[in-house]
């Protein structure tokens, strides 16, 4: 039987974030599904012209998720029981736009969205924009770190390291953000405003840390 030894290697890197994602979101209600249909279209198309005369395209407005529903309301009947009536459809549009991090910038975004007329709800996100770059870097980091402690196992062991065995990895999807802060519509109002169209904003996002494995197993001789 091929002896062998297994070691589990971490990595953490401190990823400077470039990027701002604003997260946006629609909601309405209306008594038809064409009009609960018609109303999210026309916000995503007041969105994407404030956006526009930013200097966005208007595909720069990305939609994450969008769905429309039922709405049921809660009544009494004349026996005091509760019971449940079609009260129209819901619908839920959830958008997001990038753009390079600058303050300036995301003065004119919150100043955009908090006087528009659908007053949707957002939040802000630092990101990357190479995030596979980071993410390969913290994978190799991993494996170097799991190399390290198998030479170290192994020279204390009295024993030599062979060849890599197998690799175990679970390919999962790693995030790199920070949520530095919640605005609601009516949030950034509360913010100072300058002459130009924009509210004053300054803040200096933290870097984003990140973390990752990997389990080695080498062939011992």
């Amino acid at each position: 039987m091929e002896r062998t030894i297994k070691v589990t290697g971490k990595a953490k890197i401190a990823a400077k974030p470039d990027m701002i994602r604003l997260s946006i979101d629609l909601k309405g209600s209306r008594e038809s599904y064409e009009d609960a249909l018609q109303q999210s279209t026309q916000h995503v198309e007041a969105l994407a012209g404030c956006f526009e005369s930013l200097g966005f395209e208007r595909t720069d407005l990305k939609t994450v998720s969008f769905q429309v529903s039922t709405k049921y309301e809660s009544y009494q009947d004349k026996l005091r029981n509760w019971k449940k009536k079609f009260a129209g459809y819901e619908f839920q549009h959830s958008l997001k736009i990038e753009f390079d991090k600058s303050n300036q910038m995301l003065g004119k975004m919150l100043y955009a969205l908090a006087h528009s007329s659908v007053e949707p709800e957002f939040r802000i996100y630092y990101t990357v924009k190479d995030a596979e770059c980071v993410k390969e870097l913290l994978l190799a980091k991993a494996v170097e770190d799991a190399k390290a402690k198998a030479e170290v196992l192994a020279k204390a062991a009295g024993v030599a390291l062979g060849e890599v065995v197998s690799i175990d990895y679970f390919w999962e999807e790693i995030e790199i953000v920070s949520k530095p802060m919640n605005l609601r519509s009516l949030g950034a109002k509360c913010m100072e405003a300058d002459d130009g169209g924009a509210y004053e904003v300054d803040m200096e996002p933290d870097d984003i840390n990140v973390s990752d494995h990997v389990t080695m197993y080498w062939s011992i001789l």
